[in-house]
Formats: C-alpha cells, sequence, structure tokens
C-alpha cells in the first residue's frame, strides 16, 4: 500500500511537470480512464513483486540482478517507449503474453494512437490475473520447498 501511494504521488508530481515543461496532458483520458490505467499498472508490479519474491526464495540475494533484468526486458517488449507493432517477429507475439503491453495501448488510444486490437482492458487484467493465480500457486510450493531444506533461515541471516 505504501508502493502505491508513493507511486501516486510520483505519478502527480511527473504529471504536472510534463504539462509544464512539454505541454503533455496525463488527465486528457478522464479520470475513469486514468484511474484503470494506474490500476492495471499497480497490478502489474503486484505480479512482477511476487515473481521477484519467488526468485529470492528460490536463487537467495543473487536473484535482484535478474529481477532487475527482467523489469528492463519488460519495458522493451511491452512498447513503454513505441507501438508493439514495430517491433521485429516474433517480438510483438511475446508482447501478447505481458499484460502492460494492453494498458499501455489503452493509454495510447486517447492520444490519437489506433487501437491495435479490442478489449484492451479485458485482455490487460485477464492476463494479470491468470499470472496472478498461477504465481500464488508457485508461491506455496517454493515456499514449502524453503522451508522443508531451510531456505528461509539461511536468508534471514
Amino acid at each position: 500500500m505504501i508502493g502505491i501511494v508513493r507511486s501516486l504521488f510520483v505519478f502527480v508530481l511527473l504529471s504536472f511537470a510534463s504539462r509544464f515543461a512539454f505541454g503533455f496532458d496525463f488527465f486528457r483520458p478522464g479520470l475513469g480512464s486514468l484511474t484503470l490505467f494506474l490500476l492495471g499498472l499497480f497490478v502489474i508490479s503486484a505480479v512482477v513483486g511476487i515473481a521477484v519474491c519467488i526468485l529470492v526464495i528460490l536463487f537467495g540475494y543473487k536473484a535482484d540482478v535478474a529481477a532487475w533484468s527482467f523489469s528492463y526486458l519488460l519495458s522493451l517488449l511491452c512498447g513503454i517507449y513505441y507501438p508493439v507493432s514495430i517491433l521485429p517477429t516474433p517480438l510483438p507475439e511475446i508482447a501478447e503474453f505481458i499484460p502492460l503491453t494492453y494498458f499501455l495501448e489503452f493509454f495510447r488510444t486517447f492520444y490519437g494512437y489506433p487501437m491495435e486490437s479490442k478489449n484492451l482492458l479485458a485482455w490487460g487484467f485477464g492476463l494479470s490475473g491468470l499470472y496472478l493465480v498461477l504465481e500464488a500457486i508457485l508461491f506455496g510450493v517454493v515456499l514449502r520447498r524453503a522451508r522443508r531444506i531451510g531456505t528461509l533461515i539461511r536468508l534471514s541471516e
């Protein structure tokens, strides 16, 4: 919850800065659409955070490098900087499995970019929900294993 509050604060601060510096209005889509977009980002953050926890329990603190690498790879594949349609094959097909791709495309439609696929929010939240369920199951398995072999005790030292 602290991360969400801090993220909202930073989003509002940077939104005003971008409007002042570049004339870009993040609030153009309206409060409802902006709320759905941000909710999608927060759910994706939870998915990535749980994945990092699973990796740390499995491999220890050396998984930190993998977590940062994973975040950077996601940002390249899901189209933060450009539409996914310009990626070379098979990267657009891989991007279809990343929920953030759909949330970003949804947000871009308010700024003149064409909608590449239908039901963007349904796909984004659907994939996010699926990943959360799969991660919850995997987290339970990994946690039982960690208790059995003593990984949790070693991580706490």
